[in-house]
């Protein structure tokens, strides 16, 4: 069976498992030799693939310009996996946008036929989708611990920048809601049943597009709404955003973060060449957590 990894949340796995594909989504372990000015996730995941990463597909979105960058730069490698580029509308309100996403996962679909996959019938996507949606509530949830409850909220990260929720607890906090891009913030909403059986693709393309309360999207009212719901149903009492230093976005958002929730928020940027990284990053959580008691 061939895999087609990707990596951000608008690429729905079931619709490559539906035409006979193995989906990967692709975590990179760590952002080594990454050229100076380019985003440590975006770069890592240029650097695992072409290390000889075992995939015969790469699919990436235009949601993120330095992931945008990333497929030019793989795209220029003889060596590397085939290259897929889903563009995804910024914007979200008008029936033209929401038609264009649909028609680019048809796009994509074509492509996973080149690569030897079969389109699926609507029985066969309906059963991916109910399969995937079954594993999504079935994922684990952190347990509650104790110390001073926190949202975390960002853009993806590493394999090996895991170890941030460890600091967290070690730090006297509790994370109560994991924002980052792959947990709860970046998964469809619930399927409708009979629109599954009905029109499966369709309910696919609008759960994920209408359902993922991303940062990035004009305008994100949504993303404020969602972000004000979850971290008061979740009790949280301060909301940490990590970024990185090259991600322009989620840096020019804090100040509305704070706004719009009405909640502390500490900032902590992270860059490939950070010293001593996890000492830097516990003091300051310490020092908010303080605040917080």
């Amino acid at each position: 069976m061939k895999t087609v990894a990707y990596s951000s949340p608008f690429v729905p796995p079931e619709w490559i498992a539906a035409h006979g594909l193995h989906p990967h989504r692709l975590i990179p372990r760590a952002a080594t030799h990454i050229p100076r000015g380019v985003c440590p996730f975006a770069g890592a995941i240029v650097a695992e693939v072409l290390a000889g990463l075992d995939i015969d597909a790469m699919a990436l979105t235009t949601a993120c310009d330095q992931m945008r960058y990333a497929a030019a730069m793989l795209e220029t490698e003889r060596a590397c996996p085939t290259v897929f580029l889903l563009n995804v509308p910024s914007t979200w309100q008008t029936a033209a946008v929401r038609r264009m996403y649909f028609n680019e996962l048809q796009r994509l679909g074509r492509f996973l036929v080149t690569l030897g996959g079969t389109a699926p019938d609507a029985a066969a996507l309906a059963a991916s989708m109910r399969d995937y949606e079954r594993q999504r509530k079935c994922a684990a949830e952190r347990s509650p611990g104790k110390g001073v409850p926190l949202a975390v909220l960002g853009g993806p990260m590493m394999d090996s920048e895991c170890d941030f929720f460890e600091l967290v607890d070690q730090a006297g906090g509790r994370v109560v809601l994991d924002a980052t891009d792959g947990a709860v913030r970046t998964q469809p909403r619930a399927f409708v049943a009979d629109r599954v059986d009905r029109e499966p693709l369709r309910e696919l393309a609008e759960a994920y597009f209408d359902g993922i309360a991303d940062v990035f999207r004009r305008p994100n009212h949504r993303f404020y709404d969602w972000l004000a719901r979850e971290t008061a149903d979740h009790g949280a009492s301060g909301i940490v955003v990590r970024r990185y230093v090259w991600c322009d976005l989620w840096h020019a958002e804090t100040p509305r973060i704070r706004e719009r929730t009405g909640l502390p928020v500490l900032e902590i940027d992270v860059g490939a060449d950070d010293v001593d990284v996890a000492c830097r990053t516990r003091g300051r959580l310490e020092a908010f957590v303080e605040t917080l008691r």
